[in-house]
């Protein structure tokens, strides 16, 4: 283990397209998706080869700090970091990489999202290390995911010249493309998926910010100030909210001239709808996740998840004749849609907004 590298995960995210089981006090990062532990204590559980808990910082809402204190509890509880609106990722990074800094001048920091799946992390471990050579050599850094179909519903990655062995040169960050720009993508070979995930130098990412997003340098400055006065938690409180809300992405990464990939393949998976679910399960000979015990007669594809109280061993689910449905079911919400449409379940969400209905949300 490297003494000075520290962690950043992200887990502020709501999670509505994971409705009904996520809530807005139980977001989808405080979920058993993919496996049978929540999906931030697993990313703590991942890195933990590379990283320890000490050394591991999250940053979450002011209203979920209790809840992901008590999901990661190896994680000490001032190392987590409560942002009072949620600003995207640039600011969220930006402050975690600020607190370290105080911490550790010479810091080296991998950032993660908190709501992925990982199914070969002995390979996910050898990306962050091919990643952080480039860190190292003071190039922000990233994993690109080398894609495994042509999806329109992530961001790529244009790789270039050779830096290392497996790590290249970012030649551009390219938008979410059509499926023909998609498929083009595939076959050229040296696009990956953008993942959300970076590393870098504390310093040299402090630099970048305060040159690409003034506006948010300048709170980090009175931000030091702060923690130097004993009052940090009072100015966040005041100002972070006021912070324009901009990705890391756009507001650094895309206008910085030092930047590296790692290609990585290690089954990754974005844990992003229903559909993500159901790819991720234990399946039957017809593609249907099914609680234990269930019936199903010429059904195919098909997942059931039953998080009432009362448990599967309660209740039997049975089905006849349909296929590719998301069944979901909790005390107080049931969710019917076809896998196909499960990202429309943010549109469901909505609806109960405009209703008023905040008891389910």
């Amino acid at each position: 283990m490297n003494p000075h590298l520290h962690a950043i995960i992200m887990a502020g995210g709501a999670g509505t397209r994971f409705w009904p089981a996520s809530r807005s006090l139980r977001p989808k990062q405080l979920l058993p998706l993919g496996g049978d532990r929540p999906l931030l204590a697993a990313t703590v559980d991942r890195i933990a080869p590379r990283v320890p808990a000490e050394r591991v910082y999250i940053a979450t809402g002011a209203h979920l700090l209790e809840a992901t204190a008590q999901t990661v509890p190896s994680v000490p509880r001032e190392q987590l970091l409560a942002e009072p609106a949620p600003r995207n990722t640039a600011p969220c990074i930006a402050w975690a990489t600020a607190t370290i800094l105080r911490r550790d001048p010479e810091a080296l920091i991998a950032v993660f999202p908190s709501d992925h799946f990982i199914a070969d992390e002995p390979a996910f471990l050898a990306a962050i290390d091919r990643a952080l050579e480039g860190a190292a050599q003071g190039c922000l850094a990233t994993i690109g995911i080398v894609p495994t179909r042509p999806e329109t519903g992530y961001g790529y990655i244009e790789s270039g010249a050779l830096l290392a062995p497996g790590l290249r040169q970012v030649a551009r960050f390219v938008e979410k493309p059509d499926r023909a720009r998609a498929e083009g993508y595939v076959a050229a070979g040296n696009y990956l998926w953008n993942a959300g995930m970076f590393f870098y130098e504390g310093r040299v990412m402090r630099a970048a910010i305060e040159a690409h997003l003034p506006e948010i340098g300048a709170f980090l400055r009175r931000a030091d100030e702060a923690a130097l006065r004993g009052d940090e938690a009072a100015l966040v409180a005041r100002d972070f909210s006021a912070l324009a809300a901009v990705s890391i992405d756009h507001g650094v990464m895309e206008k910085h001239d030092r930047l590296a990939v790692a290609p990585g393949d290690f089954g990754w998976n974005d844990v992003g709808s229903w559909e993500s679910a159901w790819e991720l399960a234990a399946r039957d000979g017809d593609g249907n996740a099914l609680p234990e015990g269930s019936v199903a007669v010429d059904a195919r594809g098909n997942l059931v998840v039953d998080l009432t109280t009362t448990g599967a061993h309660k209740r039997l689910y049975s089905l006849a004749g349909v296929s590719d449905l998301v069944l979901v079911e909790t005390d107080d919400a049931v969710l019917l849609i076809p896998r196909e449409r499960a990202q429309d379940v943010r549109a469901i969400v909505d609806a109960l907004k405009a209703r008023g209905r905040s008891d389910l949300l």
